[in-house]
């Protein structure tokens, strides 16, 4: 019978644990492969194994857990000798150069105008019930900065480069393809007067008004998010953003960020949002643990796609009111239901 040659699937190979006890081809023996921290070999497709020195764990074993696969090889915390990740430099010209804040009179200009309109606003909506809530950037100046800077440690620890919107490039989905009248089912409008909402928070980022978060690094969960002062019910938090592309392009890819952005009657039309290159806070806002009542009480955010002038946009919504030094959390199995959370804490 003849061998089948090697595929991608070869990386895959590393989670797939052998039999208790099981002859190659040569009549060797090959032995079990057990998690170096739970002392455990079961979950063999849950096993991944260092590329280094061969050792087990399983993903959900890790700290912080790895919810699938990484590209590429992967080393074992002995092999890698994880440190904290480092800071972001907290000064203001560095800051202000990584998150292209806007300088200048222009600014204030904007500012004044944005306030004159933010009180027109709540005048001309105050009879609806369900309206959208700008964030409330904290005030002082020094404590944005450190806000920031946080967000910039994750970012570059990451090696993702920061980005406010939906970004398009060259090889894939295009601009045009955001249709949210291809959305399956239909998608809901976001009124007028959240439109104007939203494009306030953009452009309070844009001059450095950031959202009152702080993005902290946790042995367990990893990069995480944290409210730095209280936020209410339907604040919008961010949007999340990222490259655009088309679902059936990244069938295979082992990327455990995406978020479905059109969920389209026509399947290869459907899009998602990848992070992995430009993205903004939202990235590191963590899951709930969908099959623990525990792990669904501590959702505070909530993910909400909307129409919006035409376009598919992702929000990421306070669901109730959040207290200071609340960490947030959302469900990431909003759609499709297929998102592994059942090892999440």
């Amino acid at each position: 019978m003849a061998v089948a040659k090697p595929t991608t699937m070869v990386l895959r190979r590393r989670t797939r644990a052998p039999k208790r006890y099981s002859e190659d081809e040569d009549g060797l023996g090959c032995y079990d492969v057990y998690c170096e921290r739970c002392g455990s070999g079961d979950f063999g497709s849950k096993l991944l194994l260092c590329d280094k020195c061969d050792k087990g764990y399983h993903l959900f074993c890790l700290r912080p857990i790895l919810v699938s696969v990484p590209k590429g090889s992967w080393f074992c915390p002995s092999c890698t000798n994880i440190k904290q990740p480092q800071l972001f430099p907290l000064v203001q010209t560095k800051i202000v150069d990584f998150f292209r804040i806007r300088r200048s009179s222009e600014s204030m200009e904007n500012q004044s105008n944005m306030k004159k309109r933010k009180r027109a606003c709540s005048l001309a909506v105050s009879k609806r019930k369900r309206k959208l809530l700008a964030y409330n950037p904290t005030e002082d100046p020094q404590r944005r900065l450190e806000q920031m800077a946080s967000l910039a440690t994750a970012l570059k620890a990451s090696g993702t480069e920061y980005s406010d919107g939906l970004t398009y490039r060259p090889g894939m989905a295009l601009r045009s393809a955001n249709c949210a009248a291809l959305e399956k089912g239909g998608m809901q409008i976001l009124p007028k007067e959240d439109i104007e909402t939203l494009n306030l928070c953009k452009k309070m980022m844009e001059k450095g008004e950031c959202p009152p978060l702080m993005v902290v690094f946790d042995s367990v969960e990893g990069f995480t998010v944290q409210a730095d002062r209280y936020i209410k019910d339907l604040t919008i938090i961010t949007e999340y953003v990222g490259d655009v592309d088309y679902l059936k392009n990244r069938e295979n890819d082992d990327g455990d960020s995406m978020m479905t952005l059109l969920h389209a009657s026509n399947p290869s039309k459907s899009l998602v949002i990848c992070p992995d290159k430009r993205s903004n806070i939202a990235r590191f806002v963590n899951g709930i643990n969908n099959f623990s009542p525990d792990g669904r009480k501590k959702q505070n955010v909530k993910c909400v796609r909307y129409d919006v002038n035409g376009e598919c946009r992702v929000l990421l919504i306070a669901n109730r009111d959040i207290r200071k030094g609340e960490r947030l959390y959302y469900d990431y199995n909003g759609y499709e239901h297929e998102y592994p959370t059942e090892h999440f804490v």
